[in-house]
């Protein structure tokens, strides 16, 4: 089974690019980080306990008030677990280039990841069960968690102008600021260094999906990316035998892990000696 890394910064349309992978003719199981992490913070959860024993202290409006009439609110409220968190007070806590703001997201991130990355593994061992022959993790931070070291392969969806990112953000999010939605896109790594990233990767292994038009145009993109892994991953028989081999499935993962991980390595050394001839 095939570990498709799907990332991309914020609004540039790697939502879209999962709900199209997802439905037919491709109908990928899908494994979202956004999702894993809302669910590892819900009320009555050890990541819940942690954020609010973090910051509930100095973060007034951390939790949702109690008269909050979302069915969300009502939800938790009826089962005696707890407020929601405030997802907005904790951006704007954690969001910004501030000493103190990056502070708070590395907590933040300490929390959450380790969790993300347990329910992920149990959801990619259900679907090689299954018998996909891939599956992908829908991860906005995958190079920033370290994860790409565990995909085959790496599909960034990217645009070519930071102000069309900007203008879809704040169309999607309209009670942003432009500061707030400065802050956001710059806490990622830019959508420049990933698809450099994503390339160093080699053409195998690294894919990239340019947005800058509309839908018609990404469904082209995806169905040209999704057409080359399906080629150049091995094959019908291939797939079958790594799923009726545990132990050839776990070879192969394991130096699918290394490579990955030499060419991160090999990417973050050429920027270390970038920096030093500044």
């Amino acid at each position: 089974m095939i570990l498709i890394g799907l990332t991309g910064s914020l609004a540039t349309g790697k939502s879209t690019v999962s709900r199209l992978l997802s439905a037919p003719p491709y109908s990928l199981p899908i494994i979202d980080a956004d999702v894993l992490a809302r669910r590892v913070v819900e009320p009555g959860t050890y990541g819940y306990r942690q954020i609010i024993s973090k910051f509930l202290p100095t973060t007034p409006d951390l939790l949702l008030l109690h008269d909050d009439d979302s069915e969300t609110s009502k939800l938790w409220r009826d089962r005696g677990l707890g407020q929601p968190i405030n997802r907005a007070a904790l951006g704007r806590r954690v969001f910004g280039e501030q000493p103190e703001r990056r502070r708070d997201r590395a907590v933040l991130n300490g929390i959450i990841h380790p969790l993300v990355r347990f329910e992920m593994a149990k959801a990619v061992l259900w679907y090689h069960f299954l018998g996909h022959w891939a599956v992908v993790l829908d991860i906005p931070l995958l190079y920033e968690s370290g994860l790409d070291v565990f995909c085959g392969v790496v599909v960034m969806v990217a645009v070519s102008d930071v102000e069309v990112q900007m203008r879809r953000l704040r169309d999607r999010d309209r009670g942003l600021s432009e500061q707030e939605a400065r802050d956001r896109v710059g806490s990622q790594i830019g959508v420049g260094e990933k698809v450099e990233r994503t390339r160093a990767r080699g053409p195998r292994r690294g894919k990239v999906v340019q947005n800058d038009g509309g839908l018609e145009e990404l469904g082209g993109e995806v169905k040209r990316v999704v057409s080359e892994i399906r080629g150049e991953g091995g094959g019908l028989l291939w797939e079958v035998w790594l799923w009726g081999s545990p132990v050839g499935a776990a070879g192969v993962a394991a130096w699918e892990v290394w490579r990955s991980w030499k060419v991160r390595r090999r990417w973050e050394q050429e920027r270390v000696r970038e920096k030093a001839k500044l």
